[in-house]
């Protein structure tokens, strides 16, 4: 099973091809995406991203993780949630927003089991 390619990305909003949704922010893996909720986890912008945000996304089978920070880069990723990740043996890679989906599309075409979370705002 491939990794879906994101289709657009602006300010506030992302497509994924093959899904008929539109998100905010979102999470991509092997055969699927969907919404990424912050409420779920009480993400902000400072702590940044929790290992609970990442937990779905690890459990597809990735071996590398690309997490999008934002436009503007607000979103934080403490060194804590780097080290919950690599201990699971997947390497990850954290950029601005729009650099972030050009790589994760990247290896996604390549077919590499690449997973993602991708703030689209500040």
């Amino acid at each position: 099973m491939s990794s879906p390619e994101i289709a657009s990305l602006s300010w506030g909003h992302m497509k994924v091809k093959g899904c008929s949704s539109s998100y905010k922010d979102c999470k991509v893996w092997p055969g699927g995406s969907q919404a990424w909720d912050w409420r779920e986890t009480g993400t902000n912008h400072y702590p940044g991203v929790q290992p609970a945000d990442l937990e779905e996304v690890l459990k597809k089978g990735i071996t590398l993780l690309v997490i999008g920070r934002g436009m503007s880069e607000a979103l934080q990723v403490p060194a804590s949630t780097l080290d919950f990740v690599t201990h699971r043996g997947v390497e990850v890679r954290v950029l601005q927003t729009e650099k972030a989906v050009a790589e994760y599309n990247k290896l996604a075409v390549q077919g590499a089991k690449v997973g993602g979370v991708f703030h689209s705002t500040c």
